[in-house]
Parts: C-alpha cells; sequence; structure tokens
C-alpha cells in the first residue's frame, strides 16, 4: 500500500461506531500510515464526505488480488 493509492474498506476489525460502520465497503485514499499499538502500521483513509479514518491493513482492499 502507498499514499494516494485508492482502497475498499473490506471490514471493521474492533472498532463498532455507527459512522465507522458506515464506511465498510466504500472506496478511499490512502492518506498516511500511523503507528498503531506498537506492532503494527494503521493506514489513514481519507472519504469523498471529507472524512477519515484509519484501518489496519486487512480491513482494506486495493484491488490487486
Amino acid at each position: 500500500m502507498k499514499l494516494g493509492q485508492k482502497v475498499r474498506v473490506c471490514q471493521i476489525r474492533d472498532r463498532f461506531s455507527s459512522a465507522l460502520n458506515d464506511k465498510v465497503g466504500e472506496m478511499g485514499t490512502i492518506q498516511d500510515f500511523k503507528m498503531t499499538d506498537g506492532s503494527g502500521v494503521g493506514v489513514v483513509v481519507a472519504f469523498s464526505d471529507k472524512t477519515s479514518s484509519w484501518f489496519f491493513e486487512e480491513e482494506l482492499e486495493t484491488g490487486r488480488r
């Protein structure tokens, strides 16, 4: 995954807010990366509605399979 790449949210692993659950299936653009709990890297995704949130890599699809 790289900055500017388009991704689709395919699942939400742990965080269950209704606003975040609404993002499942939506396309967004990778905006940044962040350290999560010290054992991984999160991906910050920006959406067309001007919101953004971070996700674990396994929660996202890149279109490549």
